[in-house]
């Protein structure tokens, strides 16, 4: 059975939330006013400082929900791929690029998971490599303009039953797995894997790590996104992360000691 690993998106890839990073690109292109920029702009801030709750998130959702009736899925697809470089950089962690081109070499597949719509996170991906992705879907007429309900939203619980299912389709090994994460949000996504780590943690997630032994990693190296990050990603030679995460020995100093060769 293969094996996988299961990255949250904001705050853990990369450091923002990706929703909010793309209040200014949406603003000029015509989605949002000043108004809702400004409002983009604190909620960036805010959740940067003090993270989201998941009640926070669910207002954020139902926000979004609202602004986003009646846009188009290809538009904004096509905006966020076209902004993606201005927006995102630096945005994008060297230790979580160094983590992923490990877990490649292990013959792992790699997700990102994210509460994120869909148009949003798959660009991210494809920049960093990553083509696999479980992310909220919205609604869509027959047209393609959004409508104010989800299809699926990948938040708490739902990460985790998207996760399950996916694993029994195509028959991933989950206790062999791992799972990323700066939130407790995400702990029912951490749990469903024998690898849960802690990255970036909230008060409560680091907590927790603590008591159950989980690894917890601190990524601080955001990198430019100016020339795609997926054709060489250069790595030092010696133990990888890879096999220090497989021992629970990952340590800050390993690191960034690798995050200066992933430079």
């Amino acid at each position: 059975m293969q094996q996988a690993a299961f990255f949250d998106l904001d705050k853990t890839v990369i450091a923002k939330s990706s929703t909010l990073a793309f209040g200014k690109p949406f603003y000029k292109a015509g989605f949002v006013g000043r108004r809702t920029l400004a409002k983009f702009g604190f909620a960036q801030v805010f959740y940067v400082l003090f993270g989201a709750d998941e009640g926070q998130l669910e207002r954020v959702r139902d926000q979004m929900l609202r602004l986003t009736e009646g846009w188009h899925r290809a538009e904004i697809e096509q905006l966020v791929e076209e902004t993606l470089q201005d927006v995102a950089d630096p945005l994008v962690y060297a230790e979580a690029l160094t983590l992923i081109d490990e877990h490649k070499r292990e013959g792992r597949r790699v997700f990102l998971v994210s509460a994120s719509p869909e148009q949003i996170v798959r660009p991210i991906g494809r920049h960093i490599g990553v083509t696999e992705i479980i992310a909220t879907r919205i609604k869509t007429d027959s047209a393609g303009f959004f409508l104010p309900e989800l299809e699926f939203y990948a938040m708490g619980s739902g990460k985790a039953d998207a996760i399950r299912a996916l694993a029994e389709r195509q028959n991933l090994d989950l206790e062999g797995s791992y799972a990323y994460s700066d939130s407790t949000t995400d702990l029912p996504m951490m749990e469903v894997v024998g690898h849960p780590v802690a990255v970036n943690p909230e008060k409560e997630l680091r907590r927790i790590a603590e008591e159950r032994e989980w690894p917890i990693l601190e990524f601080q190296r955001p990198v430019s996104l100016r020339t795609p990050l997926h054709q060489n990603v250069p790595l030092i030679s010696g133990a990888t992360i890879g096999a220090a995460v497989l021992g629970g020995l990952v340590t800050i100093a390993i690191l960034r000691k690798r995050a200066n060769g992933a430079r």
